[in-house]
């Protein structure tokens, strides 16, 4: 009898082994299967975490007929969202293209007469007054000048074509996404709560949960909105005043937002290039529109909206950036953020007295 139970338990301690060495290689399979994916379902989650109050009020206005509220929010999303990545990407493509023109002009005739100024510049000025003046009017000597770096441009631009069109794509799919998960949000939600429950008990997840919702929302509205909100309006006045590579510098704004003193770097040198173009009208318009228009969102409208969800150390918003889009594409710059913000927090929380 006693043999009998012994036998029992071995067997039922080898199906149990078994049962989660299956799992887990369940749990592998799937990863594998979804990697590919990971950034535009992550990107979706909070996208359709961020939305969820437009979306019941979307759905209480349709009478409770969740697929139009669902789809109506997406379309909502796709023109926020998707139209204007897909803009910056033609945009970019465009001012690519007439740089390449510039730059086949200039090979050909040479470059014009180094500026005066230059060679006032301490220590460095004459030196770069006299190799420049080497290549002005003289295309064969830019040409074999430009070899030199023409196969890292090459790769660069080829690198930086890729990037946008991925950006386009996971975009796109994270729209996708988000639509069944505003379908079937509260299903998703009351799951990812019990599971929570079971991890850390009926109070401990509900904090959390607030923290992931307070996290989320104070970078998507305080950091990348306007971040996102200075990208546009730069590129507007730029168009406006008719700066050559105008969605380029957008995005460059859009990046270097993340820095305090980032666009006024950006409009300010646009203002200064308008000027030396004997352009004194637009050079005033394009400091005055970046004074009073994009910096505005940066100084006053981005640290009420911060204050409303969670403040973060620059550094974390910086590296965030950054490293999101070295590791996840054009995607990345929002969702980089997101989840080294999440990482912040759960961190301070868990190391806190």
């Amino acid at each position: 009898m006693t043999d009998h139970r012994e036998h029992d338990v071995v067997t039922s301690r080898a199906d149990r082994i078994l049962a989660i060495v299956a799992l887990a290689l369940l749990g592998i399979g799937c990863v594998f299967v979804l990697w590919p994916f990971l950034s535009a379902l992550a990107w979706a989650a909070i996208l359709a975490s961020t939305c969820w109050a437009p979306m019941l009020r979307l759905d209480k206005a349709f009478g409770g007929r969740r697929a139009m509220a669902a789809a109506a929010m997406t379309g909502l999303i796709t023109l926020v969202l998707l139209v204007p990545v897909v803009a910056v990407a033609l945009g970019l493509a465009d001012n690519l293209n007439e740089l390449g023109q510039a730059a086949s002009r200039i090979v050909a005739n040479g470059l014009p007469d180094a500026p005066d100024w230059l060679k006032d510049l301490p220590v460095i000025g004459q030196a770069m007054f006299a190799y420049w003046q080497k290549m002005a009017h003289n295309g064969k000597v830019l040409m074999a000048e430009l070899n030199k770096v023409a196969e890292p441009l090459q790769s660069m631009a080829l690198t930086a074509g890729r990037v946008a069109g991925r950006g386009v794509v996971d975009v796109a799919l994270s729209v996708f996404l988000a639509f069944f998960l505003f379908l079937h949000g509260e299903a998703l939600a009351a799951r990812v709560r019990v599971a929570l429950l079971r991890l850390a008990g009926h109070a401990r997840a509900d904090y959390l949960l607030d923290l992931t919702k307070g996290t989320v929302h104070g970078v998507i509205y305080g950091i990348l909105g306007t971040a996102l909100a200075q990208g546009l309006l730069a590129s507007t006045g730029f168009l406006i005043a008719g700066v050559p590579g105008a969605m380029l510098l957008g995005v460059a704004t859009f990046f270097a937002s993340v820095l305090p003193i980032g666009p006024p770097l950006i409009w300010g040198g646009a203002a200064i290039w308008l000027f030396q173009q004997q352009e004194v009208g637009w050079a005033i318009f394009m400091a005055a529109w970046g004074f009073f228009l994009v910096s505005t969102v940066d100084n006053v409208i981005k640290p009420f909206i911060i204050s409303r969800g969670s403040s973060l150390p620059f550094a974390v918003v910086f590296m965030g950036v950054l490293g999101g889009v070295l590791a996840f594409g054009v995607i990345g710059a929002f969702l980089g953020p997101t989840l080294l913000a999440l990482g912040y927090r759960f961190i301070g929380e868990w190391t806190a007295e």
